[in-house]
């Protein structure tokens, strides 16, 4: 089976669905990593001022991450950090649609759309759009994923809210996927913000007590096609 996991920045991957990744990859399906944005321009009032630098090691660092996760196929991309809204929305659809059509997948795997990350919201947008269940697509399912200091962080004010009905048993790749998280050094955090690694365990742990597993991701199914 062929899956392409679209993010917006690079860590959203590991974070909303990393040890479903590792997962994936030990059963032996093709997956694929496209990560839409740099990543780091937003912190800096003018995006010119980065350390080009920065985001240099940070894209090694995705490498990084996706080699301990075990996949092969990463593709990412210059979309201006917490600035997609200042990107035509069909420029976005364009890079995913090319996407589609080089790794044909069966399964996609994008943001979810209630997010407080306006970066998270377009690429849901652009996601379903790019996907969209025309005759002779290779896409059969779509999933949405939570990334821990966004998605709570809306504090279900914004819509859609994030109603997860599927979970994975991550219990065997919980610990790849924390360290493919600490592969981010800019981008990993000390307890207790939700990015540490000891919140990221209770997240996979919580989800799991949920459904009567040790550990879990959390998904909401946003089409599927039998």
């Amino acid at each position: 089976m062929n899956v392409l996991v679209v993010a917006a920045h690079p860590d959203d991957e590991v974070l909303g669905c990393g040890g479903t990744i590792a997962r994936l990859v030990n059963e032996g399906h093709n997956v694929s990593i496209a990560i839409l944005g740099e990543g780091i321009t937003s912190r800096y009032a003018q995006r010119e001022q980065t350390d080009r630098s920065l985001l240099n090691i940070l894209q090694t660092n995705s490498r990084k991450a996706a080699d301990i996760l075990g996949v092969q196929q990463l593709y990412t991309f210059d979309l201006p950090d917490n600035r997609f809204d200042s990107v035509q929305l069909l420029d976005v659809v364009k890079i995913i649609e090319g996407l589609i059509l080089s790794t044909t997948p069966e399964v996609v795997y994008t943001q979810h759309g209630g997010d407080l990350n306006i970066d998270h919201v377009i690429t849901f947008r652009a996601t379903l759009t790019a996907t969209r269940p025309m005759l002779g697509t290779s896409v059969k399912t779509v999933y949405a994923y939570e990334v821990a200091s966004s998605t709570e962080w809306a504090f279900q004010k914004f819509e859609p809210h994030f109603h997860p009905n599927v979970f994975v048993d991550i219990h065997p790749t919980l610990d790849v996927k924390l360290q493919a998280m600490r592969a981010y050094e800019t981008e990993s955090r000390v307890f207790p913000h939700p990015r540490s690694s000891e919140v990221l365990r209770a997240i996979a742990q919580r989800w799991g007590s949920a459904v009567g597993l040790y550990a879990a991701e959390a998904f909401e199914l946003v089409r599927e096609i039998r």
